[in-house]
């Protein structure tokens, strides 16, 4: 009888239209965005690039600025060495006209400083710009001044040293030291002139580049700046950045407002300094902003555009999915086929001709699929009579094998009782005979006696009873051990001694391999194992007996029982036999697969001992090689079954 099955309508765990419309945007917003941050990428690049142009234009306007004034002290130089006063005046030491003629010298020039030495290198005179355009006289130190021996040997090889060094007041001085010399080549002193690169010229220089301008030494330390925030940073702030560089770019902000700065070197003489000239990023940062607005107000109008467009679009095309999805949900509880109206003549509807079609095949399939049903569930109920009827004969042959072997056991002890029995009846009639003849007279009894050979029935009475007890004994012991082998009255797990299993058997299966089955036993101390002791008998009966049938004419079984490193018990069970071919090693566990020839087997002997094995929660494996035997490994954990509750386990079984 069919279940009525409960309808319920279900819903996708991840919608269609969601992820439409999740790649519709990314398909469609993704490349926009890269090609919007690609080109606000490349456009500030432009725009730094512009910035940097224009600071190495006007880096190059201060450069030539400080060359100018290099060729001015140069043109200077040779004014100085062929003034005539001067060499005069210092050769003969007259140093009063010396502090004289110093202002003249310097008075309307570029120079800020003006010093002369003797040629002792002694400073006889200094006077600055603004003490000579105020008509003071050049002064002489006090404490005296001298010049250091590294200008003075410099001076000697060159006859002239230009250096740059830091002056006071944020100020850069650039210096020119001279020879004089008579027209004689006699040394008449030498004459120092300074241009100082202070406030004045870089607030000049930002008067006139519309920029900021920063002096560095040679380390790239700040010297001077036209800007007062950038002396407010540590001085050697940018020095990695410049050292061994002919030319650096750097940003920096000043009074949050952004500045790109470029820094280029500027020699001087022999020595070296930095110029940095930085131009304001506030117009071209604004004018950046206004375009990514620009851009992203495009960017989100294109992505709104996109939403709305692929929500209809997806609403066109999935409703008549949905529709196709109910129609499936419902199948189940329709008797009948399903037909769907064909709406449009696109792959849409293709695809519900489709499904009408498959809706009828599936209600015809459903009627065969019934119908099917109907015979497997009586084919069914055959096999498993079937089955039940194989696994008694398995039962019926095990018990045929077994008494066979029990009965040539009891054949030989109830033979020699049952000829026993005849001669202590022929024993006894003539003794009670001699009894009577006892009872008449002692003639008749002594005659008697003569007669039956009373001695030699006095001495073979006790061994015929003697002999009749030990067959008697024989045959008891036998059922003894037929009835520990099947156990009938063990039908929970306990813990058994797997050697006494094993020898029961052997001793059951003597019939079948007296005087042509050698048994080699190999039983090693183990822990009794928790198992249901009848079926693991009869596990070790199928093995041992197929063993032994394997070997035909004289061979050898060898049985070893041990424990291994696992804490498994193992039993392990080899014969001599011609082995397995290899491509029926894979089918020895199946039921009903036998190599015995028909009627010798029903190849249910191992299947049912596989299952056994493995409701012990152990394990069964074969090896073999054809010509070298079979070997079959046994292993049962001692604890038992992990789900073992105390019943018997529902496996097939040929217990009797």
């Amino acid at each position: 009888m069919q279940e009525k099955r409960v309808f319920k309508n279900r819903r996708p765990k991840r919608s269609l239209r969601t992820i439409l419309l999740i790649w519709f945007l990314v398909l469609s917003l993704v490349p926009l965005m890269f090609v919007t941050g690609y080109s606000l990428v490349k456009y500030e690049e432009a725009i730094d690039n512009e910035l940097v142009q224009r600071l190495r234009a006007n880096s190059r306007e201060v450069t030539t600025t400080i060359s100018e004034y290099e060729r001015y002290i140069t043109s200077r130089r040779a004014r100085l060495r062929s003034d005539p006063q001067l060499l005069f005046h210092l050769s003969t030491g007259n140093i009063s006209q010396v502090r004289e003629i110093a202002p003249t010298l310097i008075a309307n020039t570029l120079v800020s400083a003006l010093s002369i030495f003797d040629r002792e290198g002694q400073q006889i005179a200094v006077v600055s710009q603004d003490e000579a355009m105020a008509g003071k006289v050049a002064r002489t130190p006090d404490p005296p001044v001298f010049l250091s021996d590294a200008y003075r040997s410099a001076l000697e090889r060159q006859g002239q040293v230009a250096v740059a060094d830091v002056g006071p007041s944020n100020s850069l001085d650039l210096i020119s030291l001279i020879k004089l010399e008579t027209k004689s080549n006699r040394l008449a002193g030498s004459v120092e002139e300074i241009v100082t690169l202070g406030p004045a010229f870089l607030d000049n220089l930002k008067k006139r580049l519309a920029l900021e301008v920063v002096l560095f030494d040679s380390r790239g330390v700040i010297v001077g700046s036209s800007h007062s925030d950038i002396l407010l940073y540590p001085k050697d702030t940018y020095a990695r950045a410049m050292v061994e560089k002919e030319e650096a770019v750097f940003d920096l902000t000043l009074r949050n407002e952004p500045f790109g700065f470029m820094v280029s070197k500027v020699k001087w003489g022999d020595s070296f300094f930095f110029v940095g000239i930085g131009a304001s990023k506030a117009k071209t940062k604004s004018v950046l902003r206004n375009i990514n607005y620009a851009f992203f107000t495009v960017i989100g109008a294109v992505g709104l555009l996109l939403i709305f467009t692929a929500l209809v679009t997806s609403k066109i095309v999935l409703r008549p999915l949905n529709d196709l999805v109910e129609a499936l949900q419902t199948m189940d509880v329709r008797e009948g086929p399903i037909e769907m109206p064909v709406t449009t003549e696109t792959e849409i509807g293709v695809l519900t001709e489709s499904f009408n079609e498959m809706s009828h095949r599936i209600h015809l399939a459903r009627r065969e699929l019934q119908a099917k049903i109907t015979e497997l569930e009586q084919a069914n109920r055959e096999i498993r009579d079937t089955q039940a009827r194989l696994v008694h004969t398995a039962k019926m042959a095990s018990l045929g094998q077994l008494v066979a072997g029990v009965a040539h056991e009891l054949n030989n002890p109830i033979g020699f009782v049952y000829s026993n029995m005849s001669t202590l009846r022929d024993y006894v009639e003539k003794l009670h005979r001699v009894i009577e003849a006892a009872s008449s007279s002692k003639a008749d009894f002594d005659r008697a006696k003569k007669e039956i050979d009373y001695e030699f029935i006095e001495q073979d009475l006790p061994k015929l009873i003697s002999s009749s007890e030990e067959g008697a004994r024989r045959m008891r012991d036998i059922v003894v051990k037929l009835r520990n082998f099947s156990r009938l009255d063990e039908a929970k797990l306990k813990r058994v001694d797997l050697k006494e299993g094993i020898e029961t058997t052997l001793s059951l299966l003597q019939g079948e391999t007296k005087n042509r089955v050698r048994l080699h036993t190999d039983f090693q101390p183990v822990p009794e194992v928790l198992c249901y002791a009848s079926q693991m008998n009869q596990v070790f009966m199928n093995i041992i007996s197929n063993a032994a049938q394997a070997i035909e004419g004289e061979g050898d079984v060898w049985i070893r029982l041990t424990e291994n490193p696992k804490g498994l018990v193992q039993v392990s069970i080899r014969d001599s036999g011609p082995g397995i071919k290899v491509d029926l090693l894979e089918r020895i566990f199946d039921p009903f697969f036998t190599t015995k020839d028909v009627g010798q087997g029903t190849g249910l002997g191992l299947s049912i001992s596989y299952e056994i094995v493995k409701k012990h929660g152990g394990d069964i494996r074969v090896f073999s090689e054809p010509g070298k035997g079979t070997e079959f490994t046994i292993e049962i954990p001692v604890e038992g079954p992990k789900a073992a509750t105390g019943d018997t386990p529902q496996v097939p079984s040929s217990n009797f």
